[in-house]
């Protein structure tokens, strides 16, 4: 059911609208999270590090189609906020051209270069063979990962929240049990993993688009909709290529960081990679807060209610804040126990370095929190060329420190990476956002 965030509470709305996206969200990382558990139980240490040293790879593929797919459906929000249902099929067709050309000559680069990144990503040879195999299977299925991400960012730019909610869990559910017996029947190893995952993600597509297509008449494209349009092209490409390059220039600051991780060996590589499992999981509800207010800023920037803008990412902010405080309630006094569930190994020394990481990051999800809220109502606005900045500021900060601080005091200083570049981005992203909402947001 499609949901105009034009009218009503904006608390309320975006609170509801959260709600699936957040359950939808975990399941997502249930994907991943499922892998690694599987991996680490069923083959072993090494396994689960070959599959940690090049996940932040996996991630950046990941975040290149949620970028592009988030970015084109910002104009499809802006369209369906100001009614014109002509202009949503349009800019839906104009989203499937380009995701589709982007997502080929992508999965093209990574074919040719993936030696290459692996041997600057610093993996080792007792690791290479398993993260290669794992990480290029996932490159050639990125076809399934883009389509299923660009029909939810549709429905969530329609309001919708709920229906991609559904496939999500059944293919998260399909992706555990191929996982396993892929790797214990039919012993494929750490590629039965990947297989798995790119399996479950192209069933999860397939689901939601013969749901949208039965579900939403007014999406029903026609011929006259797959019109090339150039500048009907330049819009969507303005708005999603900064969005997917913020995305992708974050997860560059992370393979950084992972790089600089790969050089302490299996045991650090695969506490680190499960501390960072766990914390994703944990900043759900922050991620999809940001998801939220780039639909809800976009719906009403559309009808020009500009005043709805401002209490909208002013209650958000008030709210993502607590459960920002959950988050660090929760991974404080379970963080370390979660982790353990990741191998059969006992492993002190593993779970003293996971906890190690949680216990660096913790305390700044406050800081996380705000950065998605205000950089989110910023994309909702168009306002894309801050969230690029602002990433762009994560990088420089996050690799820095990480090159820096590990130099000095070695797997501490990378832990301190990451709250040390939250910090920064935090303070510039909510500065814009005020200098902006007085300059764009004056008048209803």
């Amino acid at each position: 059911m499609v949901k105009n965030m034009t009218q009503g509470s904006p608390i309320k709305l975006i609170a509801a609208f959260t709600v699936p996206l957040l359950i939808g969200n975990i399941f997502q990382q249930f994907y991943n999270i499922a892998d690694i558990i599987i991996v680490g139980r069923f083959i072993g240490i090494r396994a689960l590090a070959a599959v940690g040293a090049t996940a932040p790879l996996f991630m950046g593929l990941l975040a290149l189609t949620i970028g592009l797919a988030s970015g084109f459906t910002v104009i499809t929000a802006q369209r369906f906020g100001a009614g014109d249902f002509d202009g949503v099929r349009r800019s839906v067709a104009m989203s499937a051209m380009l995701s589709g050309s982007i997502t080929l000559a992508l999965m093209l680069i990574s074919g040719l270069l993936m030696p290459k990144i692996l041997y600057l990503m610093n993996i080792s040879d007792e690791l290479y063979d398993d993260a290669y195999h794992y990480v290029i299977i996932v490159s050639y299925g990125l076809s399934a990962t883009m389509m299923y991400n660009l029909l939810s960012c549709i429905c969530r730019a329609l309001g919708d929240s709920r229906t991609p909610l559904y496939f999500l869990i059944l293919s998260t559910l399909m992706n555990i049990g191929l996982a396993v017996l892929f790797i214990v029947s039919f012993g494929w190893g750490v590629p039965g993993s990947a297989i798995a995952l790119v399996i479950a993600q192209g069933v999860a597509a397939i689901l939601c688009l013969f749901y949208m297509r039965h579900k939403f008449p007014f999406l029903r494209l026609r011929r006259e909709d797959w019109r090339f349009d150039k500048d009907a092209a330049a819009r969507h490409l303005k708005v999603g290529m900064p969005m997917a390059m913020q995305f992708s220039i974050i997860t560059l600051g992370i393979i950084v960081v992972q790089a600089v991780c790969n050089t302490f060996g299996p045991e650090t590589i695969a506490a680190f990679i499960s501390a960072t499992r766990i914390e994703q999981v944990a900043m759900q509800p922050m991620i999809s807060f940001g998801i939220a207010m780039a639909v809800y800023t976009a719906q009403n920037y559309g009808a020009r209610k500009f005043d709805r803008i401002k209490k909208g990412v002013r209650q958000c902010s008030y709210l993502s804040f607590g459960l920002c405080l959950g988050a660090v309630v929760l991974m404080y006094f379970f963080g370390t126990a979660l982790v353990s569930g990741f191998t059969s190994e006992e492993d002190p020394f593993l779970l003293e370095q996971a906890r190690l990481y949680l216990m660096f990051t913790v305390p700044f999800y406050f800081f996380l929190g705000q950065i998605f809220v205000y950089r989110n109502a910023l994309q909702g606005m168009g306002i894309s060329i801050v969230p690029l900045l602002s990433s762009l500021l994560e990088l420089v900060i996050r690799s820095g420190a990480a090159l820096v601080l590990a130099s000095v005091w070695a797997y501490r200083g990378l832990c301190a990476a990451s709250p040390l570049c939250w910090v920064v981005a935090c303070v510039f992203t909510t500065a814009c956002y005020y200098y902006f909402s007085r300059r764009l947001l004056t008048e209803e």
